[in-house]
């Protein structure tokens, strides 16, 4: 499900042609040191430079409150790149990580593609290096490769056909059952699909820091301090906090989860950042963060990676149109195959 941003959003691009002069001085140079700059300038600097530039901002879920409140469009893995797909724009600047970017120039090659840090990496893209999942794929040639949308650009290349967490079950049952299947890399995910489809599935040993980061112990634990709270989880999550889960799905299926379910009380097994978004929509429900096994200042698990982008960083992306995405055609067209027959199945 394709999410847009706050209802603040469109009264602040409706009302942007009557910002005050002064206003949009400090918006053209938020950066500047004369003047005490707030967010709100930031704001408009950067609403300024997508209407000059015609630009979109494409945010995920597990991007900072900020961020998803200025995105043009807010979603899952599946939603967004659907969106870069549908987009127009001349240039798209992706608040996301690094294989997220990557997707929407596939899509997109004659667009501009930015990204706000090009560190903002992924754990679970980088346990798949091109040329060992080459030698591996080469030692099963009879095998069907399916891979998670969260891999490189090489390694999408390398594959059949791309999946999301919202269709890798579809993607699964639509290939025919006497073929052999390799999925790559999140192992966990695979697991699920292996058991929600009764396929035997080759899996390859890859896993999400964020998702395996959580403290099935903890878990317990604020179960039974809630114990009229339902767990909804990621299926990206080992299978022993799968197990204990009233509901497993992408983001996209989590965040309906927790609209139609007559619950008030839902502990989110996934990045934090989703209960930004879940909270606008059931503010009238309890939303808690499920434990990670790290102390740390939000006692959640959050993505290293995803928190790297800043305000400060979209503004200066778009002003100097850098960082870039760039992608070899070569490797670029085989990997919109991939993505395309994804894209097919609807």
């Amino acid at each position: 499900m394709l999410q847009f941003g706050s209802p603040d959003n469109f009264v602040r691009n409706s009302i942007e042609d009557m910002c005050p002069a002064d206003v949009m001085e400090r918006a053209a140079d938020p950066g500047g040191s004369e003047i005490e700059h707030t967010a709100e300038d930031m704001i408009a600097a950067i609403r300024l430079l997508k209407r000059e530039k015609n630009a979109v901002i494409l945010a995920h879920y597990y991007q900072t409150p900020d961020i998803q409140d200025l995105a043009d469009f807010v979603g899952d893995s599946l939603a967004l790149a659907q969106a870069a797909d549908r987009s127009n724009a001349d240039i798209i600047l992706f608040a996301g990580v690094h294989f997220m970017a990557e997707t929407a120039k596939i899509l997109n090659p004659q667009r501009k593609v930015l990204v706000p840090d090009l560190k903002a990496g992924c754990s679970l893209a980088d346990s798949a290096p091109p040329a060992k999942f080459r030698k591996f794929i080469e030692s099963h040639p009879l095998h069907v490769v399916v891979s998670y949308i969260n891999c490189s650009a090489e390694v999408k290349a390398m594959s059949d056909i791309i999946c999301t967490s919202s269709n890798a079950v579809c993607v699964v049952n639509s290939l025919p059952r006497e073929h052999p299947i390799i999925f790559a890399p999140d192992k966990h995910l695979g697991a699920y699909v292996q058991r929600i489809t009764g396929r035997e599935l080759l899996l390859w040993d890859g896993v999400c820091e964020v998702h395996v980061d959580i403290s099935i112990d903890k878990l317990k634990l604020l179960l039974g301090k809630y114990p009229g709270a339902k767990l909804i989880a990621h299926p990206e999550c080992p299978q022993h906090i799968l197990d204990e889960a009233d509901h497993v799905g992408s983001t996209s299926s989590l965040l309906e989860f927790v609209q139609r379910d007559p619950a008030n009380t839902f502990i989110v097994a996934t990045e934090a950042g989703i209960l930004h978004n879940m909270k606008q929509v059931v503010q009238h429900k309890k939303l808690i963060a499920a434990p990670a096994y790290a102390d740390n200042a939000c006692a959640c698990s959050e993505c290293p990676y995803m928190k790297l982008n800043t305000m400060e960083k979209v503004y200066r992306a778009l002003l100097d149109e850098t960082p870039e995405i760039f992608l070899d055609e070569a490797i670029r067209e085989k990997a919109e195959l991939a993505l395309r027959r994804m894209m097919a199945l609807g």
